[in-house]
């Protein structure tokens, strides 16, 4: 890594997220396919440097939630099926046919406008079993049904899918649910069995664990590749951990006196005689301002409480019992420093968000080192 870039930048480790996936499959039944979710540049890790390390361990089938994320993935040479899970423009199906993407249905009207093209464009239906997100309405198999085979000799139909909603949660209401939208899934995969569609899939990183279907062909492996939680109280099976690691770097020290105050809107007020550290991260690299006041940072192996409002390039933080801190020492946002660790899980917690966003929201201008 170039010394230019020791400002504000994050570490994946292509290693761990090989081995994430290589636990995880070993978790699924011995028919259970995974296909690997990259969307969002695979939540903030690097779309084509993850694709390309599981396309080594034999990984066939992606999903992204745009046409620009497929298109970037083929043209840089990853084979298979990329499937992608949200909306693209009907004007865009030449595109789709010719980097062989498969597009996803997510109702009848969108089925009519893709079939006037009068292209092949391979595509998976979606079923609404009840997130009410996108899908034809499963609670009506013989509708489903209906539709799906008045358009299998327009689109190339090669699979079905849904979401399951509440797979991360081990209350009883939420495991009938899950059930229950497994079971509306089954009922229209065999409604429509004798098309024999090959790539039939409902189950996500949460439910590929703990719950199962027969008729889903996949897993789709989205956050528990990448070592976090689909929800901060689940448990993940033992040796996955996180692949991303994200560090800064001091600017100055300086000495901070009993009643002055720290930052933007002066919300912080020094009780005592302090010694205040800058830090090189904002929420322009993605992280998050709630973290104001809240949270902390870990320097040379301690944690270092955030003092003030976090600003938009830098913050600022207590770092009164750490010694050795000076300009360019390095700043634990997410990751180990001698026995301390902070998570993006324990993060996103700490401000009543998820760890997925707080990984999604890591800026362009953070730059990302891939190692093993």
């Amino acid at each position: 890594m170039k010394e230019l870039s020791k400002r504000c930048w994050t570490e994946i480790n292509l290693s761990i997220i090989v081995r994430n996936y290589q636990i995880y499959k070993n978790n699924l039944p011995e028919n259970k396919k995974i296909m690997a979710v990259v969307k969002a540049d695979a939540y903030g890790h690097g779309d084509i440097e993850v694709a390309a390390a599981l396309q080594k361990e034999g990984v066939t089938d992606f999903a992204v939630a745009t046409i620009d994320e497929a298109v970037k993935l083929r043209q840089s040479g990853i084979k298979g099926q990329i499937l992608i899970l949200g909306y693209t423009p009907v004007d865009k199906a030449e595109k789709l046919t010719e980097y062989d993407i498969t597009q996803t249905i997510p109702d009848q009207y969108y089925a009519e406008k893709l079939s006037q093209k009068h292209l092949p464009v391979k595509v998976h239906f979606a079923l609404d079993t009840g997130m009410n997100r996108i899908g034809l309405d499963a609670d009506n198999p013989d509708y489903c049904d209906k539709i799906i085979r008045k358009y299998k000799d327009e689109l190339n139909i090669t699979g079905l899918f849904t979401h399951l909603c509440v797979a991360d949660s081990d209350d009883q209401e939420s495991k009938r649910f899950t059930k229950n939208q497994i079971e509306k899934f089954e009922r229209v995969i065999n409604k429509t069995a004798d098309l024999n569609l090959p790539y039939n899939h409902c189950l996500n990183s949460a439910s590929g664990l703990w719950h199962d279907c027969k008729k889903s062909v996949f897993a789709r492996l989205g956050i528990v590749l990448y070592g976090l939680k689909p929800d901060y109280k689940n448990s993940l099976p033992q040796g996955i951990m996180p692949g991303l690691s994200w560090y800064s770097v001091v600017s100055m020290v300086k000495q901070v006196h009993a009643g002055e105050t720290i930052g933007y809107g002066r919300t912080f007020t020094a009780s005592k005689e302090m010694k205040i550290a800058t830090v090189c991260a904002g929420y322009a690299d993605g992280y998050n301002r709630m973290l104001s006041n809240k949270y902390f940072v870990l320097i040379n192996g301690k944690k270092a409480p955030i003092t003030g409002r976090i600003c938009m390039d830098q913050f600022m933080v207590d770092v009164t019992d750490i010694p050795d801190v000076e300009m360019g020492t390095k700043v634990i946002l997410i990751g180990k420093s001698g026995e301390e660790e902070i998570t993006a899980d324990e993060m996103a917690d700490c401000i009543g968000t998820i760890g997925y966003e707080i990984v999604c929201n890591i800026s362009k201008r953070v730059n990302r080192a891939f190692v093993n």
